[in-house]
């Protein structure tokens, strides 16, 4: 068995129209990630721990009772008297694309490593087989706590512990792009697998192509690489210098694209952790994308992800 852990933010979802019909659910890129990997993976081949911290208020505890009948581990999210999750809107255009408001300044989240319990899940993570994190897991830390854990994370690859990352970008979390450059160059020689999107990393480092990202990271001294393109697919290379490009196949319906990169990585990640090639685990990740982007939300209902168990595994 596998064991993973998934550390970033989740936040209250409102997914709807100002001062019209609201849907309220749950949702972060790290946790929706987790959430599909441990739908589409038997549980006696992965196990899938979640790290953040939350409040002690009753969202919270609902959200871990949701993740734990989606049977993600919960021993690694720490509970916090003082602040709440954080929260953020949806907003769809008729072709699906949304855009995001956030009110997440004070979530639990950014305050993980300032938890007086934080040396307990230090040490879980020291058992880990892969620690997979976002821009966001960074983003949303206190600029000191993000070169900690930047510290942790080496430490722990020292060790053997497999270090993945989504370079997820948002803007608004950084000072400006100077200071995302400079944590993602402090990270990436120890990140063993990258699963980046072409525009986040158009937006940071201003790559003219999607070869120039592949080249770049590979540079940092990144093993496997893949590029996210959306509907035109996903481009990998791996630790032998293979590469290629994987291409989808065409959604008509198209409803919500909220958590399709976290959806794709998913599906990727369960091949990966089977130690398929990197070609398969692209296939695999637009097969979950394709019907995740059809349903509204960042999570969807179990059961439109159901027969991937059969199918990948």
């Amino acid at each position: 068995m596998k064991k993973i852990a998934i550390l970033g933010e989740c936040m209250i979802e409102l997914n709807g129209q100002p001062f019209g019909e609201m849907r309220q659910a749950y949702g972060g890129d790290t946790l929706n990630t987790a959430t599909y990997l441990s739908r589409i993976s038997p549980q006696a081949q992965v196990e899938i721990h979640y790290v953040s911290a939350l409040g002690t208020d009753k969202l919270s505890r609902g959200m871990l009772a949701h993740w734990q009948a989606d049977n993600i581990k919960t021993n690694t999210v720490l509970l916090d008297d003082a602040h709440q999750p954080g929260l953020y809107l949806i907003q769809l255009d008729q072709q699906g694309e949304r855009t995001f408001l956030y009110w997440r300044n004070q979530s639990a989240a950014r305050y993980l490593l300032k938890h007086h319990d934080y040396p307990q899940v230090l040490a879980a993570l020291a058992q880990m087989d892969m620690i997979y994190l976002s821009g966001i897991s960074l983003a949303i830390l206190p600029p000191e706590d993000r070169e900690t854990l930047i510290a942790q994370l080496t430490e722990l690859a020292e060790q053997g512990v497999e270090i993945v990352f989504d370079s997820n970008y948002r803007a608004n979390l950084w000072n400006n792009a100077e200071e995302t450059r400079r944590i993602y160059t402090a990270l990436l020689p120890i990140v063993s697998l990258a699963l980046v999107t072409f525009e986040d990393e158009q937006a940071v480092w201003q790559d003219e192509s999607v070869q120039a990202t592949i080249d770049r990271l590979s540079a940092s001294g990144v093993k496997n690489i893949v590029v996210k393109q959306g509907k035109c697919g996903a481009f990998f290379r791996d630790f032998s210098g293979n590469q290629a490009q994987v291409t989808t196949v065409a959604v008509d319906n198209v409803v919500d694209t909220t958590s399709a990169g976290d959806s794709f990585n998913a599906g990727f990640l369960n091949g990966y952790l089977q130690d398929k090639p990197l070609d398969h685990c692209c296939r695999q990740g637009n097969a979950v994308a394709a019907v995740v982007i059809q349903h509204k939300g960042a999570i969807i209902t179990s059961s439109a992800t159901a027969h991937f168990i059969n199918e990948f595994n």
